[in-house]
């Protein structure tokens, strides 16, 4: 596996949603932010269909929060236009303060107020002039949103620093709910629970916002949280979307190796191509839609490399990482059969360590010889990146 270089990474190429209706919940457009000489945001352009749940992932500085700001009303885009429901609620010299937005807000703290109790905290979100029945109306209201949480009504008359973590940020959403926006916005509220928790609480979140069918964007910087949380993905790099679509896509075909290498492990390899068919240290490998002929560099996910009795890729276990339910393998590979001594420079001549996983900590020891098979497609980019 090649390891992120150190130096500055290329802009990334702006790539449309593909995901986006004819009649978005949402829309950007061309919105650009700068706090003082410093440009933030770069002409980011999204569109999110009404009910569905885009991720928006990148690295610390890349932007996230500013544009979900934005969105939310807290903060005026330099130019562009922000549209919810075809109607614009920023730019075009237009601008809807954030309380008449209709969209609810989740910190990455929760942001409960300590002095109330959670019944407190989660009524400060209702509209009581939508309720008639005064205290009881309010109460029951109050339960059936942490019903909605999968909350006990008992909790109501805890103080936050009585709940765990998980039951601050589920009470958290249950405030926003509370005003029923039609527009969710997540600002990483579950980066400071622990795995094992954040998992269940991202499940907990997730199945509630598609119970009530409410529109939903989340930031985060964890990968495997946006893959698994959205139905569409937006990678944000330096001020702008590096590439939006359905996760499936982003993580197996990424626009670019920067995206790729973001998105999880990769094993990149200088290879060959020919027609559709890159030639590498790993054998002739099919790539779809190939960007360049000649010299491109390859990349492969880790679990596409499978240790196979019959494969006719070698390589020498050089050592492991073990990890409980898998154990992750780095591995010295040995020229191909069909490259052994073919003095064309084209093609690599082997040598190269890649990182793979396994299952089996047993059959991957230091000093071993393995049989690889590569499973799938791989992506090329062209040389220069």
């Amino acid at each position: 596996m090649t390891a992120p270089s150190t130096s500055r990474l290329p802009e990334p190429r702006v790539s449309p949603s593909v995901a986006a209706s004819t009649n978005p919940h949402l829309q950007i457009t061309g919105v650009t932010k700068n706090f003082g000489p410093q440009e933030v945001l770069k002409g980011v352009n999204l569109a999110v269909s009404k009910g569905g749940t885009t991720a928006i992932v990148g690295p610390s500085g890349s932007g996230k929060t500013t544009l979900l700001r934005l969105i939310a009303g807290f903060e005026h885009p330099l130019a562009g236009r922000i549209a919810l429901n075809g109607n614009t609620v920023a730019g075009d010299g237009v601008w809807v303060p954030a309380h008449k937005r209709h969209i609810g807000y989740v910190a990455q703290d929760g942001a409960l107020f300590p002095h109330l109790t959670v019944g407190q905290n989660i009524a400060f979100g209702l509209d009581t002039a939508k309720l008639s029945g005064g205290r009881r109306a309010v109460a029951g209201r109050v339960s059936d949103l942490l019903e909605m949480v999968s909350l006990d009504a008992a909790m109501a008359k805890r103080r936050p620093h009585q709940l765990s973590g998980g039951q601050q940020q589920r009470v958290a959403l249950a405030r926003a709910l509370a005003r029923e926006p039609e527009l969710m916005l997540l600002d990483e509220p579950f980066s400071a629970l622990d795995a094992g928790l954040r998992v269940a609480t991202r499940r907990a979140v997730a199945k509630v916002l598609a119970e009530a069918g409410v529109t939903t964007i989340l930031v985060t910087h964890d990968q495997a949280e946006a893959l698994s949380f959205a139905d569409q993905v937006a990678v944000m790099r330096g001020g702008k979307l590096a590439q939006i679509g359905n996760p499936f896509v982003v993580y197996t075909r990424p626009a670019d190796r920067a995206t790729a290498e973001f998105l999880g492990d990769a094993v990149i390899l200088d290879a060959w191509m020919e027609g559709s068919l890159a030639t590498c240290s790993l054998g002739g490998i099919p790539v779809r839609r190939p960007p360049a002929q000649g010299p491109v560099q390859l990349m492969l996910r880790p679990e596409q490399i499978r240790i196979a009795e019959d494969g006719d890729i070698r390589g020498v276990v050089v050592d492991t990482d073990y990890f409980g339910p898998e154990t992750t393998v780095r591995l010295k590979l040995a020229v191909p059969p069909e490259l052994a001594g073919r003095p064309d420079h084209r093609y690599p001549g082997g040598g190269e360590i890649i990182t793979i996983r396994h299952w089996n900590a047993s059959i991957a020891r230091p000093g071993m010889e393995l049989c690889l098979r590569v499973v799938g497609e791989g992506v090329a980019f062209p040389a220069e990146q």
